[in-house]
């Protein structure tokens, strides 16, 4: 089991900045990748962004060049970065840490935060 411990959300302006972070029970680099998802009311919950242990990153299209997802090794945390903010950005954001489980991967979830942004 991975407890992951999100914090950073909150109300923001059209074309601001926040940072979304999140710490997991465990040490990053025994997980398979972290990532964050978010999901908008009437809405599937998508991904926005993953960051496996090789230091490999993903990102929907919807934030290429907006959101960036880094890691912090001394501190074990997972941040989201997130600038030029755009209210379809808002929804609830999740952190995500997969962890191998040969043949299959085990999918763990936070709490959620909610972003805001309002025009």
């Amino acid at each position: 089991q991975v407890q992951l411990v999100e914090s950073g959300g909150g109300l923001v302006q059209a074309g601001g900045s926040l940072r979304l972070s999140c710490a997991p029970s465990r040490s990053i680099f025994s997980l398979y990748a972290m990532g964050w998802y978010r999901q908008a009311p009437g809405k599937q919950r998508e991904l926005v962004a993953t960051l496996r242990s090789g230091g490999i990153t993903n990102y929907a299209d919807s934030v290429k060049g907006r959101f960036t997802i880094s890691r912090d090794n001394a501190k074990n945390t997972v941040y989201l970065q997130m600038s030029s903010l755009k209210p379809e950005d808002t929804a609830v954001y999740y952190c995500n840490a997969q962890e191998s489980a040969i043949p299959t991967i085990l999918n763990y979830w936070g709490q959620g935060t909610q972003v805001t942004v309002s025009s």
